[in-house]
């Protein structure tokens, strides 16, 4: 089979067979000129893209983007950005669904196991207010992971919550429901009060939201690395306001009157770190056999 992968001189019919053929592959084609004889081209193109400077006034009319000072490298810089803007936007869902999903299936459990709620519904409002307007929002300001432009383009019909993402939910969630359930069971057992009980597993949803989002800053890379663990200054300043306001309705008298909390002995905090560390590794080591499988696969593509 013959491959070409440079074409010279090609007329205006020759330039759309071209992008239409590579259309029809399923391929989001971009088309950059500055001429006339690319302006149909470009009008056909998925992103057309003329030059600001040296390009014609047609070329500038049918391209949806215009390069103000005539370089490529603009190019890549805007297909960098976009997937970064892209591969946030699944973070913030990655980390939001799991983590509703757990709360969510906490509550039903509970109701139609005939069960006291493990967590109330005045503290389930409280870690939904306090988390999704620190630690959702911190994973829209994540730098572009690494090899982000080594990545092959995602399909013109790829959905957003694709397999991966789906399979991802219902493992985190599912472990939200144990580690949560199993938190407060364990107390209950040993004779400790109802509302101890249910401040520890507020405080366990809490953590796993956490380790959960360390997990979520490298979804197509590890997660143990320095730089992974490093985080960003957003990410931090994010942890510490969660972290402060979770000690505050855990120790302060008038808060622990609102939400109907108790003190956490520190045999009940280290638990509570240890299961979101263990959650961590859990998920991460999925993760890591999921990536070698991926890596496999190119491999025997390719061959």
């Amino acid at each position: 089979m013959v491959t070409i992968d440079i074409f010279a001189r090609t007329s205006p019919e020759h330039k759309l067979r071209l992008l239409t053929a590579l259309q029809a592959r399923g391929l989001t084609v971009a088309m950059t000129g500055e001429g006339v004889n690319d302006a149909p081209a470009m009008k056909r193109a998925d992103a057309g893209i003329a030059m600001g400077k040296k390009g014609s006034e047609a070329a500038k009319e049918a391209a949806e983007l215009v390069l103000a000072e005539d370089n490529f490298a603009s190019i890549a810089a805007a297909v960098r950005e976009e997937r970064t803007v892209y591969d946030n936007i699944k973070k913030v869902i990655s980390w939001t669904l799991p983590t509703n999903a757990g709360e969510t299936m906490t509550i039903v459990v509970a109701l139609f196991a005939g069960l006291a709620l493990p967590i109330t519904a005045v503290q389930i409002l409280w870690v939904n207010l306090i988390t999704a307007v620190t630690l959702g929002i911190a994973l829209a300001f994540e730098p572009s992971e690494r090899g982000t432009m080594q990545r092959p383009p995602r399909a013109r019909d790829e959905p957003l919550l694709a397999g991966t993402l789906i399979w991802h939910i219902v493992l985190a969630s599912g472990l939200f429901l144990a580690a949560v359930f199993g938190v407060y069971t364990y107390v209950i057992d040993r004779g400790y009060p109802v509302a101890l009980a249910q401040t520890m597993a507020m405080n366990t949803l809490v953590v796993l939201e956490i380790f959960h989002l360390f997990f979520i800053r490298n979804i197509y890379n590890t997660s143990l690395t320095w730089a992974a663990a490093k985080g960003t200054r957003i990410v931090w300043i994010c942890i510490a306001v969660v972290t402060a306001a979770q000690f505050a309705v855990t120790y302060v008298a008038p808060l622990q009157g609102v939400l109907g909390t108790l003190s956490v002995p520190l045999w009940g905090g280290v638990l509570i770190v240890a299961i979101g560390i263990l959650f961590f590794v859990l998920i991460e080591s999925e993760k890591q056999v999921r990536l070698a499988l991926s890596r496999q696969r190119r491999v025997s593509d390719i061959h």
